[in-house]
């Protein structure tokens, strides 16, 4: 396998790791579903594997996380606001 096939091959990997690992553990109520880390983890997750879909010219899959990673930042935009707000006060 040719070096660039592996690093996007493992860059796919763990972006599909950083996806599920996020959703166990707000599944099990490890982690909140709203809070930065969660966002953060979905939106890298979300990255990497439409980076890895693009390189293997899976469209269908390179926009579902195009959406994926917009919903992520809009998320932690709003996270952002909400913490400025609050350090205002």
């Amino acid at each position: 396998m040719p070096p660039m096939d592996f690093l996007l091959t493992v860059v796919g990997w763990a972006g599909a790791a950083l996806l599920l690992t996020g959703y166990a553990l707000v599944s099990s109520s490890r982690m909140s579903g709203d809070g930065v880390a969660y966002q953060l983890i979905n939106f890298t997750g979300s990255v990497s594997l439409m980076v890895n879909s693009a390189y293997s010219s899976a469209w269908p899959s390179v926009g579902l996380n195009l959406v994926w990673a917009v919903i992520g930042i809009v998320a932690l935009a709003k996270l952002a606001r909400l913490r400025t707000r609050g350090a205002a006060t």
